[in-house]
């Protein structure tokens, strides 16, 4: 059965379908993202064509991605389990935290430039000032080369594009209470553009499917990812990044099923992050999401006090973008 969202989506997907496919091909401000929406429709082809037919591959120029990260809570980067995050007037007594970071925010956005990797997301968990002061300053170490997420609404979103994010990730504003505030979603991409829009889907699992989660990931909304889901939302944005929460933070391993849904109906880039523990789960994600599904990793990484060595995960980032033929 269809939550109620899921069948407004059916209704509307079938209304705009000849005018978001239009606007796709023409829109002078979405080459970016067409481009790579039409090069992982390409990979797709030219795996199917390969195996059926024994053609040869066609050549793309994309790969899977490793997405660095900035978390940012009280001005100070940490890692943290973001399933505990909630606000309390008794304080964070619940929150788990993996690391604190004695580096600024500007110091990691400052390593990510120098190693060429861009699309990482820098997410402020709380509204507080010293947390928005540290944003600025890694979007001002590295121009163009992140983007911004927490807290960003229609009053403040082009603030941050002006400050030099590529994108603003979109959370809790236009997912409230619980529900989907499409006028709110409809109100940015106008005012910021299809464009710069990340549209954050962390997700929980909820009566075997994935609904996408609110308010610090404590409420479930009505909104579940599914290929009708992904489908709609793609013509509002220009990518998607998705936590898996019940394994995000813990190292307990990925969300295989969620990662293969992303890959198989995301028609636009998109990214996932929780769980990572080791290399082989770069692979995993790799397999599982057929080569669409860009990867984050957070507490497993050295540099914030894990095992995994950072470097190592640039060196495999760069080899995707090498054999990607």
């Amino acid at each position: 059965m269809f939550s109620s969202f899921e069948s407004v989506v059916l209704v509307l997907k079938k209304m705009q379908s000849l005018q978001v496919n239009s606007r796709l091909v023409s829109s002078p401000h979405s080459n970016f993202g067409y481009s790579i929406f039409s090069c992982k429709r390409m990979q797709k082809s030219s795996v199917t064509s390969s195996s059926v037919s024994g053609h040869q591959k066609l050549s793309v120029t994309c790969g899977v991605r490793f997405r660095p990260c900035i978390d940012i809570h009280k001005g100070k980067v940490k890692q943290i389990v973001g399933s505990t995050l909630c606000d309390s007037k008794d304080g964070d007594t619940t929150l788990i935290t993996n690391f604190e970071s004695d580096k600024s925010a500007a110091e990691f956005a400052s390593l990510y430039k120098e190693d060429g990797l861009r699309g990482g997301h820098v997410i402020m968990l709380g509204s507080d000032p010293l947390s928005n002061s540290a944003a600025m300053e890694a979007l001002h170490a590295y121009p163009g080369g992140l983007q911004v997420g927490g807290g960003i609404n229609s009053s403040n979103a082009m603030n941050y594009i002006d400050e030099g994010a590529s994108h603003v990730i979109i959370t809790s504003y236009v997912f409230n209470n619980g529900q989907m505030e499409l006028g709110r979603l409809e109100e940015l991409v106008h005012l910021v553009g299809k464009e710069r829009l990340v549209l954050d889907l962390s997700c929980r699992k909820k009566d075997g499917k994935y609904a996408v989660v609110t308010d610090r990931w404590q409420k479930f909304s009505d909104v579940y990812v599914s290929e009708e889901v992904l489908d709609f939302l793609s013509t509002y944005a220009d990518e998607f990044l998705v936590h898996g929460v019940d394994v995000e933070g813990k190292k307990l391993g990925i969300d295989e099923e969620l990662v293969a849904l992303l890959g198989k109906h995301s028609p636009i880039p998109v990214t996932y992050a929780g769980g990572v523990t080791v290399m082989d789960d770069l692979e995993r994600i790799k397999v599982a999401g057929m080569g669409n599904v860009d990867v984050t990793v957070g507490s497993a990484l050295d540099i914030f006090g894990g095992n995994l060595r950072y470097k190592d995960v640039v060196i495999w980032h760069d080899k995707q973008a090498a054999v990607a033929v």
